[in-house]
Formats: C-alpha cells, sequence, structure tokens
C-alpha cells in the first residue's frame, strides 16, 4: 500500500509542542561567544539630508564597543537591486551617509556587549537632518518632479510597456473602468528579522539566519563582502515564519559580517516588532486601472490591465512584481483580446519586497473585481458572467495572452463544486430576503476564480542509508513551516520502504547542502520532492546492484520488498538483506542524488465568501469561506489543508484588516500591532476545505503548489463579498481593507449620493 496521498501527521510537530523550535536568538554555538549586540540607529525622517553625525555620547555609554557610521563603510560597493531589469542606478548605501529615503533607514550601528544596552546608547548618536521633499505616493513619484535619485534623472525603476491599442473595446456595447487599490502591507512573521555571525581562524564566516534560501544567502554574502567562493557558511536553524519577505538576506543581516569583521568579535542581531513593521519591507503595494468590455448577454470581449507598482526606497523584489502580474492577467478567463502595461516607481517608503503570492494576487485581484464590476453593470448573476467566460477543460495546455502556458485545469468544475458546497442559490435567496426587509445587517456573497504560476527552474537531493537501517535525505529546500520532513521522509520512504519515522531530512547548511533553490514560489514538492524521488529510484537500482554483488547473484533477480525493507533473491525468499545488512556490509557508503527540473505549473481554485455587514456602524463579519484550491496530485492531505488555511487567513486578512499606511510627510503610522490589525480566530469562520485534484503532466508527483494559492482565492472573493453586501446602497466598488469606518463612509457617501 502507497504511504502517498495519506494523511500522515507531520513529524516536525512534536518539538514544537513541547520544547519549541531553535531560532537564531536560540542558537548558543561555542562560536558565537563573546558576541556583540548590534542595534541599527535608523532614519525618523521620511527625506533629509544628513548634515551631521555625532556618536561621542554613544561611544561613552555603558557597555558600547564601537559606533559605526556609513563614513567608516568605505570598503564596501552599495547595493544594487537586488533584481536584473531595474534601475542600476538606484543604489542603496549599507548605512545612509549622503540623504535618507525613508524612516527606519539604518543611519548607524552601534555594538554593546549586551541587547539593551544597544537601545540606550542608540538613542544617544545624534543625526542633524535637513529636511528635503517627500514623495509617497505614486502619482506623485511619476510626475519625477522630486526625484529620489537625482542622477538617475527619473523615479521610474521599471517600464513594462507595449502600446495600447486604441481599438481594443471598438465593439464592446459596454466598457467599464476603475481604479483598485492594491493595499500596502507587512508580512509579520512571527519571528521578525535575525541574524548571528562569527569569522573563524581560517578566515571564514559562519553565518546563522532566518532566511528561505541558505544557498542564496551565501551567495548573495560572498558578492557583497567581497569573499572567494566558499568562504561563507550559513545555516539556517528553525524559521518562524518567511512569506517571502526572507528570501535571501537583508541589508541589516548582510552587513553583519563587515561589522564582525572590522570588530573582531562574533555579532548578532535580532529586530524588534516595531522595526519589522517599519523596514523589514512590505508587500503588494500596487494601484490598478482595469478597464473591461462586452455584450449585455454576459460576453467578455476585452480586458485591460495597467498597473502602478511602489516599490518604496530602494528597487528589491518589488519592483519586478509587475511582471508576475502582467503574466497572470487574464486569469482563468478565455478572453478574446487582453492587454496590459506597468510601471514601478521609488517612493519615500519601505522597500516593497516579496510577499505571499508576489504580483499573482494582485492579478487575480484585478480581474476578479473587473467581472464583478462588468457583472453588476449587465444585471447578471456574478457566477453566471464566469462561467461563461472561463477557459474550458479541454483547453489545456493553454497559452495566455500574457505568454503563459497553463498545463492543466478545470476551472469549470471547481467553480460548480464551490457553489455547490456553499449553497449559492440558498445564499442567493437569504440575501434577497434581507434586502426586500430593509434589514440593516446585509449579506454579502463573494466569488473569485483564480490560477496561479508556481515551480519552475531546479533542484537537487541526496539519501544516505545509515548502519542502522535509516536514512537522511540532503534536500537543497529549506521550510518555514511546509512540513517537508514528513513529505520528504514519505516520498523516500514509498520507493524504499524505509519506514519514513526512520528518515530525517537535512536542511539549510551550505555545507552539507552546496546546491539548492530554498523555498518560495510554491516550488518545494513539484522541484524538491520530484528529486527525493529521483534520489530514491537511483538508490534502490544501486542498492540492487550492491545486494546482488554481497548476495552473489544477478541484480535482475533481486527484488525489494518495500514492505519489509528488504532486497530477495527471486525464487529464494530466504537469501536476502535488509537496508540496515546491506549498509553495514557495502565497500562504499550507501547514497544516490537526485536532481530535477521542470517548467511552471499553474495551481487554481475557486472561492466563496459570505460576509454580514452591519450598514450601521460599517462592522464586517466573515461567516462563511468556502474554497476549491486543486494543486495537483496531494501528497498529504493533512499538510496541504494546513497551508490551505494559513493562505485562506492570510488572504482574508488583507481584505479586512490589513493595511499600511503612511502620512504625508512619509512618516509610517502602523509601527506596532496595536496599529496593524493581524486577524486572529475569533475574525474568522471555520473553513469549508472542497478537494480537488487535477495532476500535472509536468511532475513525477503530478502535484502543483499549494502555499500561496489560499492567499490568492480569498483576498478577492471577501473584498467582492463586501460590495455585494453594500449594492442596494448604490456602492460598486470599496478598496481594501473593509474597516467600519471606509464601509460606514461608504453607506454614507452612497446615501448622499
Amino acid at each position: 500500500m502507497s504511504i502517498l496521498g495519506n494523511r500522515v501527521v507531520r513529524v516536525e510537530d512534536p518539538k514544537f509542542l513541547t520544547t519549541g523550535g531553535v531560532y537564531v536568538d536560540d542558537v548558543r554555538d561555542p562560536r558565537l561567544a563573546g558576541a556583540g549586540w548590534v542595534t541599527y540607529v535608523r532614519s525618523s525622517l521620511a527625506a533629509a539630508r544628513i548634515t551631521g553625525i555625532d556618536t561621542s555620547a554613544a561611544l561613552d555609554s555603558p557597555g558600547v564597543l564601537a559606533v559605526y557610521t556609513g563614513a567608516d563603510v568605505d570598503d564596501l560597493e552599495p547595493i544594487p537591486p537586488e533584481v536584473n531589469g531595474l534601475n542600476p542606478t538606484m543604489l542603496r548605501p549599507w548605512l545612509a551617509h549622503d540623504v535618507v529615503r525613508f524612516v527606519g533607514e539604518p543611519v548607524a550601528a552601534v555594538v554593546t556587549v549586551n541587547r539593551y544596552q544597544g537601545e540606550d546608547a542608540a538613542e544617544l548618536v545624534s543625526v542633524d537632518y535637513e529636511p528635503m521633499p517627500v514623495v509617497v505616493r505614486t502619482a506623485d513619484a511619476l510626475r519625477d518632479e522630486v526625484l529620489l535619485f537625482p542622477d538617475a534623472g527619473t523615479n521610474v525603476a521599471l517600464r513594462l510597456d507595449d502600446g495600447l491599442d486604441e481599438t481594443l473595446f471598438a465593439d464592446c456595447e459596454v466598457v467599464l473602468t476603475a481604479d483598485i487599490v492594491n493595499s500596502k502591507v507587512a508580512p509579520a512573521p512571527l519571528e521578525a528579522r535575525a541574524a548571528a555571525c562569527a569569522w573563524g581562524n581560517d578566515g571564514r564566516l559562519t553565518f546563522w539566519a532566518t532566511t528561505q534560501n541558505a544557498q542564496d544567502s551565501r551567495d548573495q554574502l560572498v558578492e557583497q563582502l567581497g569573499l572567494a567562493p566558499g568562504a561563507v557558511h550559513v545555516i539556517t536553524p528553525d524559521v518562524g515564519g518567511g512569506f517571502g519577505a526572507k528570501f535571501g538576506l537583508s541589508p541589516e543581516d548582510a552587513f553583519l559580517g563587515w561589522i564582525a569583521r572590522r570588530l573582531g568579535r562574533p555579532v548578532r542581531w535580532a529586530e524588534t516588532r516595531s522595526e519589522s513593521l517599519t523596514a523589514m519591507g512590505h508587500g503588494r503595494a500596487q494601484e490598478q486601472t482595469v478597464t473591461i468590455g462586452g455584450r449585455r448577454d454576459g460576453t467578455v470581449l476585452a480586458y485591460r490591465l495597467e498597473i502602478r507598482q511602489d516599490v518604496g526606497a530602494y528597487p528589491r523584489m518589488g519592483g519586478m512584481l509587475p511582471e508576475l502580474t502582467r503574466l497572470m492577467t487574464s486569469g482563468v478567463y478565455d478572453i478574446a483580446r487582453v492587454e496590459s502595461r506597468a510601471v514601478s516607481v521609488v517612493t519615500n517608503t519601505a522597500p516593497t519586497i516579496a510577499y505571499r503570492g508576489a504580483g499573482r494576487p494582485e492579478a487575480t485581484a484585478a480581474i476578479e473585481r473587473a467581472v464583478d464590476l462588468f457583472a453588476a453593470e449587465i444585471g447578471m448573476d456574478p457566477a453566471a458572467v464566469r462561467r461563461r467566460t472561463l477557459l474550458p477543460a479541454d483547453a489545456f495546455p493553454y497559452t495566455t495572452a500574457g505568454g503563459a502556458t497553463y498545463d492543466s485545469g478545470d476551472y469549470a468544475t471547481a467553480l460548480d463544486r464551490v457553489l455547490a458546497a456553499a449553497g449559492y442559490t440558498e445564499l442567493r435567496a437569504e440575501q434577497a430576503r434581507r434586502r426586500a426587509a430593509g434589514d440593516p445587517v446585509q449579506l454579502g456573497i463573494g466569488l473569485s476564480v483564480y490560477v496561479e504560476v508556481t515551480g519552475s527552474g531546479d533542484e537537487v537531493a541526496r539519501i544516505v542509508v545509515h548502519a542502522d537501517g535509516g536514512a537522511t535525505v540532503h534536500t537543497g529546500t529549506s521550510p518555514h513551516g511546509q512540513g517537508h520532513a514528513t513529505s520528504w521522509a514519505m516520498i523516500a520512504s514509498e520507493h524504499t520502504g524505509i519506514p519514513h519515522e526512520r528518515i530525517t531530512v537535512l536542511h539549510g547548511d551550505t555545507d552539507e547542502v552546496p546546491v539548492g533553490g530554498g523555498t518560495g514560489g510554491s516550488r518545494s514538492l513539484q522541484l524538491g520532492g520530484a528529486a527525493v524521488g529521483e534520489a530514491a529510484l537511483t538508490l534502490v537500482e544501486s542498492a540492487r546492484k550492491t545486494a546482488a554483488d554481497l548476495l552473489e547473484a544477478d541484480p535482475g533477480d533481486l527484488v525489494l520488498d518495500r514492505g519489509a525493507g528488504r532486497f530477495t533473491v527471486a525464487g529464494d525468499p530466504g537469501a536476502g538483506l535488509t537496508w540496515a545488512q546491506l549498509a553495514a556490509a557495502a565497500p562504499e557508503p550507501l547514497a544516490a542524488a537526485g536532481a530535477f527540473a521542470a517548467e511552471a505549473t499553474y495551481p487554481f481554485g475557486a472561492h466563496v465568501a459570505v460576509v454580514e455587514v452591519d450598514t450601521e456602524s460599517g462592522q464586517v463579519r466573515l461567516t462563511r469561506m468556502i474554497t476549491v484550491d486543486d494543486a495537483g496530485r496531494v501528497l498529504n492531505p493533512l499538510i496541504v489543508e494546513g497551508q490551505r488555511h494559513g493562505g485562506i487567513a492570510q488572504g482574508a486578512a488583507q481584505a479586512l484588516l490589513e493595511e499600511v499606511r503612511y502620512d504625508d510627510d512619509g512618516n509610517p503610522l502602523t509601527t506596532t500591532f496595536a496599529d496593524y490589525a493581524i486577524v486572529s480566530a475569533p475574525d474568522l469562520p471555520s473553513f469549508e476545505l472542497v478537494a480537488m485534484e487535477t495532476p500535472t503532466p509536468l511532475n513525477p508527483l503530478g502535484a502543483k503548489g499549494i502555499g500561496e494559492a489560499g492567499t490568492i482565492g480569498s483576498t478577492p472573493a471577501v473584498q467582492n463579498a463586501v460590495v455585494d453586501a453594500l449594492a442596494p446602497f448604490g456602492v460598486r466598488h470599496l478598496d481594501m481593507p473593509a474597516s467600519p469606518e471606509r464601509v460606514w463612509r461608504a453607506v454614507q457617501n452612497a446615501a448622499e449620493r
């Protein structure tokens, strides 16, 4: 019987539920003995010229080992944009020394004997600022009247524009245009950024980091610190959440290597929650203009998406998000004419980084709002418009106008299943009853049907069998909650017969696993898991030959009894060797490597959100959330359901609660959890998960990514539900988040109109 497809309990959980994880802040390695604590002095202004920095008082403070400013960093090149194609002139200094470009930008680094001395000493660093004009909104940035980088001559970090077809909507009976804000959000992982490092006597740097990709972090340190390949060893302990924000190292992380080298002792750093909310980086931050046109019978003929991406003060990963948004412009729909264009601009706010879904949720949010607007305009049920426009199941593989090639899908079935599970007809009847009665608590029903892109590239794995019959899987993926220790053990067990509980998984150590792509973009199972499967198959064949030599038999006569974990000679079941016996007797270590590469897969699904909106107070309550999230063949339903729950909650939170806000002077207004609302259990209903599996032909597991899917489908479904509840008042659109004040004002403004 196959272990794959079964609800195998996660082997990771007992540790986290009993002794707890070991995070960077918990590491007590002897190499870190005597480590100094780093505290960053951060800018209090969004745009200013630095006219002077006085560190004397801080240097006289108890426990201070050193204070570094930008003037000290004369041996490192400024940091270029993270992604090729972004404006290369927009360089970031390690410590601001000429101007500051956002509140929270590091201006100095204080090193102290203990952490709490650093907080006091940092306040004693005196920085003189000469305020400069501030650019907070993308519309202002696009005018190029105030430039963050005068030498660049523009605020544009990226422009993707193939031109617009003025005849795109020529034959449409109905054409609608709307401006949509995909609000700026904070990743807010449970574990904020943290790092520690020590230089060895051999001149080698050992670096502990909370990162989603140890190998990328190692390569980044080699490049940025000017080190020789092999001079850096990165270790990733447990990671308390990443959501894309920890894919690689931030400048504050990497700078520790420079500090430790200059100081001549190990150093550590862990940011506070306010630092994290202010300076870790933010996600989404897209303004969109959607135009949709079609016939009054519900046929959508044309769609245009125009994107204005807020990059923040320095172009990081967020600068390239429009590329992914454009790729997924048309979503799940068969629309004859589709076009898009995008521009990314710098502003005096924290840099925009990758955040769960990274560009794909923005595309879904845009087109799902557009379809709802179109349905409302022509007076047709939004489910009917969607069903009429969805790509048919026999269209795959399908290449979109954006250049994506969808591998497999059945969008209509996903929609039908979620509507049936929700009792859609009954929900609409209850909604009609409340509207007719003038009930102050209105019912809103929101739909979304989505497709996303996951997992192109390659990954490696290695399996080693030990003398006791257990095994270790070495993987280039880097889990931070995804359950790889369980899943990879299941795959290895499936092919070898070694019990999964006797298989451990090693990751996040660049000396043990020198090559790897980390975990991000929902890539792990379809690439990393497939690589484990390839390694296991290679191991079995190699072990078969070794067993044949030891048993003096023909390899073709040896059979692996996976139930017993034993190689036997066909026709002579008494002659055989277990994995333990084979590993102990083999002349060489019993090990094998595997690799796998593939094109991207395209998971999809359909969500129904049901909300109750108190139109007198503006309060929104999410009462039901029903979803189909099809990620191909399911390896472990328990883990998939956990990923779906997390994603759905995170997406609903953006629609209802989360928003990073700045005032007109670039001051962040959401720097603590008292100001930045995080979703919690009382805010959410029990999710109703509907199963559906449409395997992909692109990998042997038939699996697609699931880590970000729930986030992509839930946000527009919840937003659409809130707008649907307000439809009787004449409200056609409401930007996220649907806070009580925003909802109440929308009702009041509609009443005035």
